[in-house]
C-alpha cells in the first residue's frame, strides 16, 4: 500500500491516478505484452523457436536431457519463465484481461510482494503438473495460465465473502473494515464461491475429454490451471497479516 499523499488545498480536486490498477499487476502485463510485442516485431521463425526452446518449459529435459539443448539446466528458470511467453495475441490478451481481474484484488489486499510470489509459485506448480501429465511425450508449456490461476485460487479466499462493518469507535459511523479470510469450509459453504470453485475445476478437468467429443485436439494447459489454482488456494493464508489495523488510518492511494 502506497504511502498517503498530501492533502488537497482547498478548491483544488484531488489528483487521481491515470491508472487504477496496481502497480505489480501493470507491471506482469506489461511484461507479458511487451515480449509478446518484441517476438512479433524483431523475431523470425527461428528466432521464436530458440526463445521458447531457452524459455518455455519442456519436461522432456527430466528424462533426456542430452536431446534437448541446454539439458537440465534450463529447468532451473523455466519453471517461471514459460509464464511470459505465450502462443500469440489472442492468448496473451486472454491471459492478460484474466490476470487483470483476479490479480488485482490480491494485490490490493496483500500488497507487491505476495502477488508476485503467489503468481511465481502457482506457475511452478502449473509447470510441475504439467511434466507429470504428458511425460514421456516432447510437449513445451508457455503462457501465464498457471500463475493467474493461482491468483484466481488466490482470491477465492475473501472475494466472495460478506464485508465485515463496525461502528468507529469515535463517531459511531459505521466503516466498512474489509473481508474476512475463508478457510476451505467456508469456501464450501459459500455458494458463489463453492460454484465458482467447482465450475472452474470441471471445466479444466473437462480439456482432456473434449477430443473425444469434437474429434480435435486441445492446446490448453489444464494441468497447469489446476495446479495453479490449488497452489494459489492453499499458499494465501500464508500471507494475512494478524497485526494488521481494524480502522483505515487515512485515504490511501494504490
Amino acid at each position: 500500500m502506497a504511502e498517503q499523499g498530501p492533502e488537497p488545498e482547498a478548491g483544488v480536486p484531488a489528483r487521481q491516478p491515470i491508472f487504477m490498477l496496481p502497480a505489480v499487476v501493470t507491471a506482469l502485463a506489461g511484461i507479458m505484452l511487451v515480449i509478446q510485442l518484441a517476438s512479433s516485431l524483431i523475431l523470425n521463425d527461428d528466432g521464436l523457436q530458440q526463445l521458447t526452446l531457452w524459455f518455455g518449459f519442456i519436461p522432456y529435459r527430466l528424462i533426456a536431457p542430452d536431446q534437448v539443448p541446454g539439458g537440465y539446466l534450463p529447468l532451473i528458470w523455466t519453471l517461471f519463465t514459460h509464464a511470459f511467453l505465450h502462443a500469440g495475441w489472442e492468448h496473451v490478451l486472454i491471459n492478460v484481461a484474466w490476470l487483470l481481474i483476479f490479480a488485482t484484488p490480491v494485490a490490493r489486499r496483500y500488497g507487491a510482494m505476495p502477488t508476485l510470489i503467489v503468481f511465481l509459485i502457482s506457475s511452478a506448480v502449473g509447470a510441475v503438473a504439467f511434466a507429470a501429465t504428458t511425460l514421456p511425450s516432447v510437449q513445451v508449456l508457455v503462457g501465464a495460465s498457471g500463475g493467474i490461476a493461482g491468483l484466481t485460487g488466490a482470491a477465492m479466499r475473501f472475494i466472495f465473502q460478506p464485508l465485515v462493518v463496525a461502528p468507529h469507535p469515535e463517531t459511531g459511523q459505521p466503516v466498512i473494515l474489509g473481508r474476512e479470510i475463508a478457510s476451505l469450509k467456508d469456501i464450501w459453504r459459500n455458494p458463489r464461491a463453492r460454484n465458482f470453485s467447482l465450475f472452474w475445476i470441471v471445466l479444466n478437468a473437462a480439456v482432456p475429454i473434449l477430443p473425444a467429443f469434437t474429434g480435435d485436439s486441445v492446446q490448453v494447459a489444464w494441468q497447469a490451471h489446476l495446479g495453479g489454482f490449488i497452489a494459489g488456494l492453499l499458499l494465501m493464508p500464508l500471507f494475512e497479516r494478524r497485526d494488521a489495523p481494524i480502522l483505515p488510518q487515512g485515504d490511501h492511494h494504490a
